[in-house]
């Protein structure tokens, strides 16, 4: 049986440290952004936590576009056999 999923206690004060930024703000934009990141934040996860499932169960690997992260030190797709990279003519 696994274990249940627990916070680090690192976690744990990083996570009251934002709850006290959020009511600390009265500016609806403001929280209307970070809502924004927060949603941004949890789909990246959802994906990364996917990713992972796939990768346990031997799928192949396609992490840089499913979760949107730079791929920068990837090779990127194979070249096509005309020879033109994709969006080229």
């Amino acid at each position: 049986m696994s274990e249940p999923l627990a916070l680090t206690l690192g976690q744990k004060f990083e996570l009251e440290r934002m709850n006290r930024a959020i009511d600390a703000t009265a500016d609806p934009q403001a929280l209307r952004g970070l809502a924004k990141q927060l949603l941004q934040a949890w789909h990246n996860q959802k994906a990364a936590t996917q990713w992972v499932m796939r990768q346990q169960m031997g799928s192949p690997a396609r992490v840089p576009t499913e979760l949107g992260l730079d791929t920068i030190g990837f090779d990127g797709p194979p070249p096509s056999p005309d020879g033109m990279d994709a969006g080229e003519g």
